[in-house]
Formats: C-alpha cells, structure tokens, sequence
C-alpha cells in the first residue's frame, strides 16, 4: 500500500501503522535523495528499526521532514517489513534577482530575504521573504507596493527566484493632528516630534514618510517636551495613524492629556548610604523653589550628584528622584534618595543598526563605558546624546546581564537622512530681491562631520560660503573647523561706496558644561572698498584693498529652553578680537549681548535684550570703515541700514561709529493663525552709537543721545524659512537720520 504526503490523514496513517504491525520494521529504504544524504534524512525521520510503529510517530516524522523545508512531497510506502519513505527534493536556487526596485537598494533587501542562491527553495520561506520586502517598503513610506514572487525551472532541479516588485506611491504624512493641546499650538507641538507633514520643500527629508516606530518615539518626545515645562502629569491617551483609500497619504492624529502645570514647592535630598552626609550635597542642585518644574534640571542634578559622590570615592551608590505631586496647589516636592547600588560593571557596549555611521560617532557621546560601574542615570544621558546628534529616526538602549556583576549595554539605531537641500526665494528691504541655494550635509561619510556649501544673489550683495566642521578635533570633545567665503557688498545707497570680502576663518570650541561654552578663531580676509567718487572724503581715504588678521574668542552660557524658539531662559555672550597678527589693520575689538526670555500664561511670551560693542584702533592706527558699528535696518527697527550713525554733512554718507548700545523690549502674541506659522509682536528699541576717532567733528553730524522706536510685527516660520515683518516708528531721533517704517527680512536671528 502506497500513502501520499500532502494533507495526509491520522486514518492513512493508522492503516500504515496497523500494517507494520503486522511485523517489525527491519528496514527503512528512502527513494528520490539526490543531494541529501541518507543518514541526514534518517536522522530528521527519527524512526527505528527493529520494533513497530505508531500512527503517532509516523505523524510526528512526516512533520519533521517537512520542517527541514528540504522537501516539496513526501510518501510513505510499505513492503512488507520495509519502510519506503519517496521524497521529491525542492530544488535549488541558482539566481536571486530584484525587479523593479528603484527606491530601495538590492543591498538592502538582500539583506532581509532568507532565500538565497545555493540555498534550498522553499515555498513557505520564500512568503516569509515577501512579507520582509513588504515591510521594508512599510518603513520607506510605501504602503502601495506589491511583491511577486516569480520561480523559473532550470535544468537539474534548479530554479532562479526572481521577485518582481511594483513600489506605488510613497505614503507621506498628509496631515498631524492633536487633540486635547490647550496650551501650545499644534504648530509648536509639530517641531517637537519627528514626523512632518508632507510639504514641497522638504524633498530631500524622510521626516515626511510615515512610520510606525517613529510615531511611537513621536509619543516619547511628546512627553519630553511638555515634562520640560512643567507638566508632570501629561500622558498620549492615543496615536492613530488613518491611511488614505489609495494607500498614498496618512494623517495622524495625537490625542493628549496635557495635565496641571507644576512649580518647585520643595527639594530635599536623603541619604540611605552611611557617612554620605545629605547636607554637603545641594549645592549641586540645578534648580530651585518657585521654577517651573522641568525633568531635564532633574536629570541633570541626578548625573551631577552621581558624578560627585563617584569622585569623592561613593561608586556604588544610585540616585533615585521622586516626585510628589499636589494637583490642587500645582506644586510639587523632589527628593532625591542616595541609596546603595549594586556592584555591577559594564561588559560590553554593543552597537547595531548603523549602517552608515561609524560606531566610534554613536560611542563617543557615551558618558559611560566599558568597564565602568553600571549607572542608570549616564545611561539615559548618554541616549539622549546619541538622539541630539540627529543622525537616527530611532534610539533604542537596553542592557542585559552576562554574569553576576556584569551587564551589556545594547544600542539600536535607525539611520535617518542627514543631507539637505535648501533653495529660497524672496525679498527683503534691506538687501531687495534674493536668491539663496545651499548644501549641507551633517554626517560626512558617517564620521559625524559637517560640511556646507551655500550660496546667495540679491540686488545689494553677493555671498559664496564652504564650511567644514569635526565635532571631535584629536578624538577629543573639541571642535573644529574652517570656513571660506567671499561677498561683494552694495553701500551706495547708505555711504557711496561698494566693498569685496575674500578670506578664511579657522575655529575651535568646547563645552564647560551642557549650557557654557567657549569658541576661539582666526581670521585672514581682505576687505577692498571701491567706487567711492561720490563718497564722503573719510570713505574716499580708505579706497583699495586692506589685510584684517584677527584671532578672536566668544563665551557663550546658554540657558534657553528652546534655541530656534525659545520661551524661557537666557542667553549671555562676550567676545573680544585681536587684529595685527600681520595684515593692515591693527584693532581691539568687545562685544557683549544677553537675552532674558519670559512667557506668561503659555501664550505671551516677553523678550529683553541689550548688545553692546566697542572697537579702538592701536600703535597709531585708526579703525578702518569695515570694522565701525552702523545702527539701523535689522538692528535698531523704525531706521534703515546705517540710518543711525555719524553722518559726512555734505554727502550724508554714513561712518559709523567705535561703540554701539543696542537694546529694548518684546513681545510675542498668537493671533489666532499659529496653524499657519504666524505670530503678532510689538517692541521697543533703544540704541546710539559713537562716532569715528580719525572724524573731525565739524565735517560731521553726531549725537550720541539715544534714539527710541516702537512699532508692531509678525513672524512668519513659512515654508521657505522664518520672515519678520516689522512696522517701526522712532519717536526719539536726530534730523539727519535716516528713517524706515517697513521691514521685511528673511533669515533667523536671536
């Protein structure tokens, strides 16, 4: 009798059961092995000879070698007390092939396929293959594409394997929605996650693509965000992702339970470790009662002290905070527990998922490492490093345990676009009708560097830039870079004369801590003035071409809570330069700013702000016009370019002046149109500037008295980069000062 493979019944096999029962099996024979050896197939049978077999064990050994996917058919046969087992091996695969992929690479999806050439075909594996094909595609952003699996016979029990791919449309995120946001708009909440809608200018950008991890880590940085400013009770209630009927489009929306917002009612620190006095160990506390409360200050007051107790030889200890929370008062109390910790050491720091960027990049933003104690607390800080560099769609660290007293630390990442592609058009009352085209590309050759290379034409000036930055100069937290540029500059209007730069720039900085930090440079340009026949004879004296080398320095302590946008915090900043390290010019330069940041009730945001500079000439040298402080235009609103300043009495050409003071007041509103980008402000500007050392003061119009403007604006985040409109009316002036009402001007500033 004779009982065929597929589908075959626990009746079939009782009837073969019940046969060899009869007698006991004395041989096994298997027909149709052409590459499989007998031994391997026996040993997957797992029948033995000598003794009668079971419905059950038949069973159990078709199972077995239909598992080993070697083969397509199997039967079982009796003759007499011999087992017949015939087998029709699946076939071979000779070529592997990919049709019609022209958004995802063959490196990639040979990557993620099983079946591969000389391997053994098989039907079931080669489904597994096209739901892999399918969900990388997921991943891209394709939700339309199919995949056909396509088997041509060959000779000798060959087959090629070819999957035919159709990839669709790409599925972008149409629309981001939040529901339950009552205190930041939809718009602020948008540059908070990593998802982006679908938009014309971000062509080079996968942030538009929908994906599912990355929705999930939208949620985490939902959180981020609003524990940043106080609200320690905020939760995702859902994320739902809606793909359109033609699979091309997704809109997502956010429900949210934004919570209270707490203040800082109290902080304490306890000790559960013997001689770690509580006391000694506040003043490494980043914050203080009456703050908002902000989990990043908790963060870093949790790193701060663990560093100090490990310096002062504390090693195994862990600091735990604990929020206490009064939602009737909106306050709430920090404790932070020093308790004992386990001895357990870092084993290993593995890193997968890079394709591109070099491991060196993601470890060296680790604050612990191998060997060291295992400690929660850098572990966090060190992924949210490795997340700053914005390298990756997604970060992923967990840690497992390979001994008693040690652990290892795995590190996912997803890799994500790091080039862009800038291309703007427009018009500004300063420089007149623009066109700006730029490069940039923030992990060279996945080495984490960055290099730029930017260009711009406008009706006043004309600017070519390259720059190239290595964030870690000598493997060090160090960087460094350099910068060449050239520009041509339109001062007619403001001075009768026309200026060329040409130069370079090197530079170096590094962090004191997370907020201080520290820049020096060297400067080599040369500036040449030119059509000067109509200038101020001041203008005329400095015609031709002049060498600046100056070396220079900025301290920066940055406190703001959002760089691009902020709403809270300051800003501090000093400079000096040093110009006569050869060349033709011979000056000190200080410059000197501070910003306070203020946001009342969510909405209204104050800014206050005062800029300072003062630049003097020595070993008998005067300071040159490009050197000199102009007010007016984007600085000083309600007066053109250079419209404060001392003023040549019979051109009206404007000179400039050796010191500047520059300040005033904002604020920002909503205006019910933050959908679209759009803010409301007014302000007040207060500023005077000197008057050049080489002036004769009766060839020249001078006050150093100061002016004062106040006007209202808008602020505009379009889709080809920030625009202020401004409306300024100096009600504070000197007659010869050149006034401005409108403003229009593109770019970012502080």
């Amino acid at each position: 009798m004779r009982f065929k493979l597929a589908g075959i019944s626990l009746l079939a096999l009782a009837i073969c059961s019940q046969a060899m029962a009869q007698g006991t099996i004395n041989n096994i024979s298997i027909q149709g092995l052409k590459r499989v050896e007998r031994e391997t197939a026996l040993s997957y049978a797992g029948i033995k000879t000598g003794q009668p077999v079971s419905s059950d064990e038949l069973n159990n050994a078709l199972k077995r070698l239909y598992e080993t996917g070697l083969f397509s058919d199997i039967s079982f046969d009796t003759k007499g007390n011999t087992l017949v087992i015939n087998v029709t091996e699946n076939p071979v695969i000779g070529i592997r092939a990919f049709d019609g992929n022209d958004k995802i690479d063959d490196k990639i999806l040979e990557s993620e396929v099983q079946s591969a050439p000389r391997s053994v075909f098989s039907k079931a594996k080669v489904q597994q293959d096209v739901q892999r094909i399918l969900d990388v595609y997921k991943r891209a952003g394709r939700y339309g594409v199919s995949v056909e699996p396509k088997i041509i016979k060959k000779p000798e029990n060959r087959v090629d394997l070819i999957f035919e791919i159709n990839e669709g449309p790409e599925a972008k995120i149409d629309t981001i929605n939040f529901i339950g946001n009552k205190h930041y708009t939809g718009k602020d909440l948008q540059g908070e996650i990593m998802s982006k809608e679908s938009r014309w200018y971000r062509l080079f950008s996968s942030a538009e693509n929908f994906d599912r991890e990355k929705m999930n880590y939208d949620q985490e940085l939902l959180r981020r965000f609003y524990n940043r400013h106080g609200y320690a009770d905020f939760a995702v209630i859902s994320a739902i992702a809606e793909l359109s009927r033609d699979k091309t489009s997704f809109v997502l929306t956010f429900t949210i339970d934004e919570g209270k917002r707490y203040k800082i009612n109290d902080i304490q620190i306890k000790s559960m470790v013997r001689d770690v006095d509580a006391n000694q160990w506040y003043k490494y506390i980043t914050f203080k009662t009456g703050d908002w409360y902000n989990s990043d200050e908790v963060e870093k007051t949790v790193n701060a002290l663990t560093e100090e107790l490990a310096r002062k030889g504390f090693v195994f200890v862990e600091v735990v905070p604990n929020i206490y929370k009064d939602r009737e008062s909106g306050k709430l109390s920090v404790v932070f527990d020093i308790k004992e910790n386990a001895k357990v050491f870092v084993n290993r720091i593995n890193i997968t998922g890079n394709t591109r960027t070099l491991d060196e990049v993601i470890r060296r933003e680790f604050r612990i490492a191998e060997g060291n104690v295992f400690n929660v607390a850098k572990i966090r800080e060190s992924r949210r490093n490795v997340e700053r560099l914005n390298y990756f769609s997604k970060v992923d660290i967990d840690s497992e345990r390979v001994d008693y007293d040690k652990a290892d630390i795995n590190v996912n990442v997803e890799e994500k676009s790091t080039g862009y592609f800038n291309v703007g058009v427009g018009y500004s009352t300063v420089n007149g009708a623009l066109v700006r085209a730029g490069i940039t590309e923030n992990n060279f050759l996945g080495k984490g560097q960055q290099v730029s290379l930017n260009a711009g034409v406008s009706q006043r000036s004309t600017d070519y830039s390259f720059s190239f930055t290595e964030p870690y100069f000598l493997d060090r937290r160090l960087s460094a870079g350099m910068d060449l540029f050239y520009q041509t500059e339109d001062y007619q209007d403001e001075s009768n004369y026309d200026m060329d730069t040409m130069g370079g720039r090197v530079r170096f900085g590094w962090n004191y801590t997370d907020d201080l930090s520290q820049y020096v440079r060297y400067t080599l340009k040369q500036d040449k003035i030119k059509n000067v026949s109509s200038a101020s004879k001041y203008i005329q004296s400095e015609e031709g071409n002049s060498i600046d080398s100056v070396i220079g320095q900025t301290i920066v302590y940055d406190k703001r809570d959002n760089v691009m946008k902020p709403r809270e915090g300051y800003y501090l900043s000093f400079g000096n330069d040093v110009s006569g390290l050869g060349g033709d010019d011979k000056y000190l330069k200080f410059d000197a700013k501070a910003y306070q940041f203020y946001t009342l009730s969510d909405y209204y945001t104050f800014k206050f702000f005062i800029n300072g500079g003062y630049v003097a000439g020595y070993g008998g040298e005067d300071v040159r016009l490009s050197q000199r402080y102009f007010l007016g235009g984007n600085t000083m609103r309600g007066f053109e370019t250079g419209g404060i300043s001392a003023r040549d009495k019979y051109t009206k050409d404007a000179l400039g002046g050796n010191w500047m003071l520059w300040g005033g007041a904002e604020l920002a509103f909503p205006m019910g149109l933050d959908e679209l980008g759009i803010r409301g402000r007014t302000f007040v500007d207060i500023g005077t500037t000197g008057k050049p050392d080489n002036i004769d003061t009766s060839d020249v119009d001078y006050s150093a008295s100061p002016r004062v403007a106040v006007g209202f604006g808008f602020e505009w985040t379009s889709p080809m980069g920030k625009i202020d409109i401004d409306f300024g009316f100096p009600i504070v002036k000197q007659k010869y000062d050149e006034t401005e009402v409108f403003r229009l001007n593109f770019g970012t500033s502080l």
